[in-house]
């Protein structure tokens, strides 16, 4: 029930970003405070993960390129199932990163009723 709202658009519009499309080329459009994001899919297993990599804006980035991957887990100990994020970019405050993804993932809660 979880992945397609880590996998599609219509599902990572509900929470995620302001706006999400996805072109005929298969390049998502991720809109936060009217400021277009280009991603692509890097690598995904259905039901179980999606990592976003973002086009790069510049030569610089084509070299290391910024991604985030959202990944389904589950806890076989407590049979709990839980979203691990990875977020591969150059944001410099560690602290408003945390910030900004729990505000995300208490949005996708209050989207799924978790």
């Amino acid at each position: 029930m979880l992945y397609p709202y880590i996998s599609t658009a219509s599902g990572l519009a509900e929470w995620f970003a302001d706006d999400v499309n996805i072109n005929p080329e298969k390049i998502y459009s991720f809109e936060w405070d009217n400021e277009k994001h280009k991603a692509v899919v890097a690598a995904h297993r259905t039901n179980h993960f999606t990592r976003f990599e973002f086009v790069p804006e510049s030569d610089d980035d084509k070299d290391d390129p910024s991604y985030f991957e959202l990944r389904i887990e589950l806890n076989e100990l407590t049979q709990t199932t839980f979203l691990k994020v990875s977020d591969y970019s150059d944001f410099d405050d560690l602290t408003e990163l945390k910030d900004l993804w729990d505000g995300l993932i208490d949005q996708l809660r209050k989207v799924v009723g978790g």
